[in-house]
This record gives C-alpha cells, sequence and structure tokens, in this order.
C-alpha cells in the first residue's frame, strides 16, 4: 500500500507541475516584447545587390523611411558645387555618426543612407535627381525638395540656406555586412 500511496503522489505532484507550467507560460510570454515590438527597434538589413546606380531604395527602420541611393559619379560630382549654397555643408551639427561626417555622409561614397524625413516639420522630402528643373531654378544639381515648405537638401542630404529645415537630414547609424548587404540600426557587426 505504501508503494502505490508514493507513485500516487509523485503522479499527482507531476501532473500539478505540469498543469502549473501549462498555466503560467501565457503570462510568461505576455511580459516578452511582440514581435512588432522587437522591430520597431531591431537593426533591418537590407540586400543592396539590386540598387543600380542613380536609383533610390526604401525601408523602414523603427518607424521611419530610410532612403538609400546609389549616387553616380556625376552625382557625386556635383557635392562639392553645391557647396556654397548649403547651411552645413562640413556636417558640423550632430545629425550623423562621426564615420559619416564627410562631404559625401557616407561610408561608401556612392551609397548614401539618409531618414527620408525633412528636418523641419518632419514632412517627406521628394527625390528630385533633374537638373535645373524650372520650379527649382538653374542652380538645382539634384536632391531631395520637400514640397510642403521648400525645403532643399542635396544629394548628400545637406541643408540648403535660407530653406525652412533647419538642419542637414539624418544618417542612422548602419553597418556594412558584405559588399550588398547593409544593416541599419546597428554601428558594427558586433552590435547588430
Amino acid at each position: 500500500m505504501s508503494g502505490r500511496r508514493k507513485f500516487l503522489v509523485a503522479a499527482t505532484s507531476v501532473a500539478g507541475g505540469v498543469a502549473g507550467a501549462g498555466i503560467a507560460t501565457p503570462f510568461v510570454l505576455s511580459m516578452m516584447p511582440s514581435e512588432r515590438a522587437k522591430a520597431a527597434g531591431a537593426p533591418v538589413e537590407v540586400d543592396i545587390s539590386k540598387l543600380e546606380p542613380g536609383m533610390l531604395m526604401m525601408v523602414e527602420w523603427r518607424g521611419r523611411v530610410v532612403w538609400i541611393l546609389d549616387r553616380t559619379p556625376a552625382m557625386l560630382a556635383t557635392l562639392e558645387k553645391v557647396e556654397p549654397q548649403l547651411a552645413d555643408p562640413n556636417s558640423e551639427k550632430d545629425q550623423q555618426p562621426d564615420y559619416a561626417k564627410n562631404r559625401t555622409r557616407s561610408i561608401k561614397p556612392a551609397i548614401l543612407v539618409v531618414e527620408g524625413i525633412c528636418t523641419h516639420l518632419g514632412c517627406s522630402p521628394v527625390f528630385r535627381k533633374d537638373i535645373a528643373p524650372e520650379d527649382l531654378g538653374p542652380d538645382w544639381l539634384g536632391g531631395f525638395f520637400c514640397p510642403c515648405h521648400g525645403s532643399k537638401f542635396d544629394l548628400a542630404g545637406r541643408v540648403y540656406k535660407s530653406v525652412p529645415a533647419p538642419t542637414n537630414m539624418v544618417v542612422p547609424p548602419h553597418v556594412y555586412l558584405s559588399d550588398n548587404v547593409l544593416l541599419i540600426g546597428a554601428e558594427s557587426k558586433e552590435s547588430a
């Protein structure tokens, strides 16, 4: 009889433990961040292998649009030409990581990674790569134009003088995992 009693006590204890774990699991899981919450702040991996010269790609990171622009040699040549017209040509205000404090505001000169948000009121500028269009004037060499209030940015996301936007566009932290894979939201492979 004592052997049977030990077996029943053990079986009841195991069944109670399994039931307790089954009941506690949903509560514990509800305290974990959801996939959506993880994605809202997690780095985003982007394949840029299909990005062609002159092409703009858009991705989302932390609920914001990030532009990836593959600049042609002709586009890169305009960066020095427009500097006298810019408010912060040397990117002295902290709108980018230290590795992007250069004329191209990028790690690789041809590839621009910038948040596609106007620094005036958070509108979304449009990519205008046309040269000297009638509505932007003969000095326009391509860049980003915010039609809401008239702010202009060059092909490195640097703001022009005398426009409503106060600062250059934001360069998010990013790192190249390979020649064709970009990680937005991390500054090193180890922090990914």
